[in-house]
């Protein structure tokens, strides 16, 4: 099977990829197995010196691997930068804290000693998506990989390039052969790498319907499974809030990779009094925001990742609209790229609020209280984050209790953070990446007892 990968802006083939046959694919999930069982008795001293050396070869390369993401996905130069330094950040972060992630938890019991000892479990399959193409892999590579486990990765079909340049970064940086593998598969063969008797978790990042079908094959196999998966984040705004503060905190959520994040704000959930200041705010800000070429560092909104996407944006879009919701901004589509489009008094029942909106559509929502714009927020079969935009700190903090996401930010943006764990609940997957929480996902949390 040949899998090519298309530059979204101008529909020009960048390379195409011929997949593993059926042996070459067993051939590497066997090299995996064996590099495994010499990467678990490196030293944690020698993983951590050459997670380092990752992260200085992507610093050092930072623009070849930023124009790669850009050309395969269509995301702006200057986010692409951004998240390869977010990569050389998050194995900074692991390498400089493993060794008090991974040690020995002590705990007093009456016996002489008792703790609990962290190992690794074995080959973990990656199974990543195309909107941040080498963040999500370094996140979950990071961890994993200090922990003692080998693993492999089977990437998004548009972005092999990236997952290419990703192999070869661990390769460059001394990582033995073997410890970090690319799969150039198709989903199909999910199953054959899952049963295997060497790979013994998996990690996705993706869509609900893809989540739902690893989790199946994970259960059937009885293998551990993570997932993050899709995302409608609330932005409440109170009347007391800051409006311009919140305005351009909201451009950047709504806004970053053209919209294509899971947990992009996509619900802005404001209340009557500064509804309509809200609005035409945010409404002129997207105005000025420039579209076009995403290799221009000027560049702000470029087109979504493939046509299709920007088929099933503009679909939620019309359908919106015929159920009442009113076309304030935007709405056209060419080809890749779509509009940044807003919808102002969308209600329940409209796919704007109902299902993920995979792009630049912010969708308004009006609320007549604080305890209505929770209610509304919570209508969500999603559960990634929330964000509240108020001067009252402790008040909002008081309303953390009414949220079952798995974060809630004050005056924020719901970002991820190597230090903080990240995941979701609900239709949102289950399991956390990074922090302490990431790297304990994929370990042997072993209980010792001494008489």
């Amino acid at each position: 099977m040949q899998f090519k990968s298309v530059n979204p802006y101008n529909g020009e083939e960048l390379a195409s990829y011929s997949s593993l046959t059926e042996t070459e694919l067993l051939g590497k999930i066997e090299q995996s197995e064996k590099a495994y069982s010499n990467w678990k008795e490196t030293s944690l001293q020698k993983r951590c010196t050459l997670i380092q050396k990752v992260a200085s070869i992507l610093t050092e390369n930072a623009h070849e691997y930023a124009e790669m993401i850009t050309l395969e996905m269509g995301k702006p130069i200057s986010e692409s930068l951004a998240e390869v330094k977010k990569c050389a950040w998050v194995c900074e972060y692991y390498a400089e804290n493993a060794q008090a992630f991974l040690s020995d938890t002590i705990i007093k019991t009456d016996a002489s000693k008792s703790f609990v000892t962290h190992s690794p479990i074995g080959t973990v399959l990656a199974i990543m998506p195309w909107n941040f193409p080498f963040w999500q892999v370094f996140r979950f590579a990071a961890p994993t990989l200090l922990a003692g486990n080998t693993a492999l990765l089977k990437h998004a079909s548009n972005v092999f390039g990236s997952a290419e340049m990703i192999e070869d970064i661990f390769i460059k940086a001394g990582v033995p052969a073997g410890v970090f593998q690319n799969l150039i598969v198709h989903h199909d063969t999910t199953e054959t790498i899952l049963a295997h008797n060497s790979v013994q978790a998996v990690s996705l990042t993706g869509s609900e319907r893809a989540g739902s079908a690893v989790a199946a094959l994970a259960g059937k196999h009885i293998k551990k499974s993570l997932l993050e998966l899709g995302g409608s984040n609330a932005f409440i705004v109170w009347e007391d809030a800051d409006i311009d503060a919140a305005v351009n905190t909201a451009l950047v959520a709504r806004m970053l990779n053209c919209g294509q994040s899971c947990i992009a704000a996509k619900r802005f959930i404001l209340l009557d009094g500064i509804y309509d200041e809200f609005v035409t705010k945010f409404t002129e800000g997207i105005r000025t925001m420039k579209s076009g070429n995403p290799l221009m560092k000027d560049t702000q909104v470029g087109p979504l990742a493939r046509v299709d996407l920007a088929d099933e944006l503009q679909k939620q879009v019309k359908e919106s609209i015929q159920k009442g919701a009113k076309l304030l901004l935007g709405g056209g589509q060419k080809d890749a790229y779509h509009e940044p489009t807003i919808l102002g008094d969308v209600t329940p029942g409209m796919p704007a609020f109902d299902e993920e909106t995979f792009g630049p559509l912010a969708a308004m929502i009006r609320a007549r209280s604080i305890d209505e714009a929770f209610d509304l927020a919570n209508k969500s079969k999603f559960g990634l984050g929330l964000t509240v935009c108020t001067r009252d700190i402790e008040r909002a903090l008081s309303y953390a209790n009414r949220v079952p996401d798995g974060a809630y930010f004050i005056n924020e943006l719901v970002k991820s953070d190597p230090r903080l764990p990240f995941g979701g609940t609900k239709k949102s997957g289950y399991g956390r990446e990074l922090s302490l929480d990431g790297i304990l996902e994929f370990v042997n949390r072993m209980t010792i007892y001494v008489k």
